[in-house]
C-alpha cells in the first residue's frame, strides 16, 4: 500500500463535499457487478451529473500530476472517478474488484475501450472523527490491514486484494474511488520500481550525490521500466 499524504488540502475537500451535497445519489448496488452486488451497500454519486463528472475530472487532473501516485502506480489508463457515501449501518464486505473494467459512455456514446485493474485508490473525503466504523480493510500478505486516513489522504492498493469497508455506525464516510491500468502489470516488480525511483528523488534531495552516479541510476531505473512496460 502507498499512502499520498493531502492530495486535496482542507479548503478543497470542503468544496468537493459543497458539491456533492447538490449532486443526484444512486443505490450503490447499481454498479456492482458478480458476488460484489450481494455485499454492497452503500450509495455512490451519479456519474452522468454534471458536478459529479467534473469532480471526476479534477481528481484526475490532481493525481496525474502527484509525483508520488505517478512514481507507484506507473499509470496507462485510469477510470474516471467515483464517488461514495456510506450512512449508519452501509458497509461494503469483502470482495475483489473486477480484473476488466469497460469505459463508461462518454456523452452517451458507448466506449468499447476496456482498463485491466492493476491498482485501487481511494480518496478520503470525510475526516476520522466525521464518523464511526467505515474502516478500510485489506488483506495483504503480512495480514489484514487497517486504514481510515484524514480528509484529502489517498490510499492505493494492489486491485487484487480482498478488501472491504466496515459498517458505518455513527456518522457519514464520503470517498472517491477510482482504478488503473498499470503499465507494469507485476506487482512485485511495480513495488521495484517504485522503491528504486523513491531512493532516486531521496538523494537528488539530500544533494550530496554526484551527478554521474545520479545520471547511473536514471539509467537503469527507465531501462527497468522500458523493459517491463506494456504500453500497447
Amino acid at each position: 500500500m502507498v499512502v499520498v499524504e493531502q492530495l486535496l488540502s482542507e479548503s478543497d475537500v470542503a468544496i468537493y463535499l459543497e458539491n456533492l451535497a447538490k449532486a443526484s445519489w444512486d443505490n450503490g448496488t447499481q454498479t456492482a457487478m458478480g458476488m460484489a452486488a450481494s455485499v454492497k451497500n452503500n450509495h455512490q454519486a451519479n456519474p452522468e451529473d454534471d458536478i459529479v463528472r467534473q469532480l471526476a475530472n479534477d481528481v484526475l487532473a490532481r493525481i496525474g500530476s502527484t509525483a508520488k501516485f505517478v512514481s507507484s502506480a506507473l499509470p496507462h489508463k485510469i477510470f474516471p472517478p467515483c464517488f461514495n457515501r456510506y450512512t449508519e449501518s452501509e458497509h461494503y464486505g469483502f470482495h475483489v474488484d473486477a480484473a476488466i473494467m469497460r469505459m463508461p459512455s462518454i456523452n452517451g456514446i458507448s466506449n468499447n475501450e476496456v482498463l485491466r485493474s492493476d491498482v485501487s485508490m481511494t480518496l478520503f473525503l470525510s475526516n476520522p472523527d466525521e464518523y464511526e466504523g467505515g474502516e478500510l480493510i485489506i488483506k495483504t500478505e503480512f495480514g489484514e490491514q487497517t486504514v481510515k486516513l484524514p480528509a484529502g489522504y489517498a490510499v492505493m492498493y494492489p486491485s487484487s486484494s480482498l478488501h472491504r469497508v466496515t459498517p458505518v455506525t455513527k456518522g457519514t464516510r464520503i470517498a472517491a474511488i477510482t482504478w488503473l491500468q498499470s503499465m507494469v502489470s507485476d506487482v512485485t516488480t511495480r513495488q521495484s520500481l517504485y522503491n528504486l525511483d523513491q531512493t532516486i528523488q531521496a538523494l537528488i534531495a539530500e544533494g550530496n550525490t554526484s551527478r554521474e552516479h545520479l545520471d547511473n541510476l536514471h539509467h537503469v531505473y527507465h531501462n527497468l521500466v522500458r523493459q517491463h512496460a506494456q504500453v500497447g
